[in-house]
């Protein structure tokens, strides 16, 4: 099985003022390629520090983190920022959308930055996410005329256009209502069961059990890690769910 993400004895200090702030204290993790890992832990705990490393969007102060077989530790901000562009999807809790664009146009975003990638394979791909995440027909919709699962759909789709190696969600399901949680569950699932990689950080039981694995951080270590022994499947819990009217 590959190594897809290999955190080692890694370390993260913040400085405020004279004081220091140990966020992580030394983490060893792996995450295999195809993998559905839940990151949980208490406000404080180390678990955002950690997805944000993981994401590239900070740098440890002691360690190594390989990433598909590069030791990010090692690359500069501009080097840092194209393998972030070209190997990670994000999805965020806010959807961060940006307001007065289509739906396409914000998945069409991330490929903005590929020089390799033309406008009209630019299009195309992102159509394509759309269609993957069930928004065929919402695609020259703004963000404002979408429900908060379908922008969040919006975004997965964004996720997904530069085909990456890794989709880390950030409370992805802290929006929105039950059924919506699970209806977007059900899709990182679907994805997860077609070959996708996903770290999902969560700080509610039941999503951290629709993955396939647990992590629970506490104080900057690792206090434990599971198998999911009784996973929720998404698409069965929502098949006896009655539908709610408008």
């Amino acid at each position: 099985m590959k190594k897809l993400i290999e955190i080692i004895k890694l370390k993260k200090d913040y400085y405020i003022g004279e004081v220091t702030v140990h966020a992580l204290k030394g983490v060893d993790m792996v995450v295999n390629e195809g993998e559905f890992v839940a990151i949980m832990g208490a406000s404080g705990s180390g678990k955002s520090t950690m997805l944000n490393i993981i994401g590239c969007l900070d740098k440890p102060t002691f360690g190594d983190y390989i990433l598909d077989g590069i030791n990010i530790s090692g690359l500069s901000r501009n080097e840092l920022a194209s393998y972030r562009n070209r190997k990670l999807g994000f999805v965020f809790q806010t959807y961060n959308l940006l307001p007065r664009t289509t739906a396409l146009d914000n998945v069409e975003l991330p490929l903005m930055y590929n020089a390799t990638v033309k406008s009209k394979e630019r299009k195309e791909r992102a159509i394509a996410a759309l269609e993957s995440v069930g928004l065929a027909d919402r695609m020259y919709h703004k963000p404002n005329q979408l429900s908060g699962g379908q922008q969040q759909r919006v975004a997965i789709a964004r996720s997904l256009v530069n085909d990456p190696v890794v989709i880390l969600a950030d409370e992805a399901t802290g929006n929105l209502d039950t059924r919506t949680s699970y209806e977007i569950m059900a899709l990182f699932q679907d994805l997860n069961n077609k070959g996708k990689t996903v770290v999902f950080v969560t700080h509610e039981l039941d999503i951290a059990k629709c993955a396939t694995r647990n992590v629970i951080f506490k104080d900057g270590v690792i206090l434990r890690e599971s198998i999911v022994q009784d996973r929720i499947i998404a698409r069965e819990l929502l098949a006896g769910m009655p539908i709610e009217a408008d």
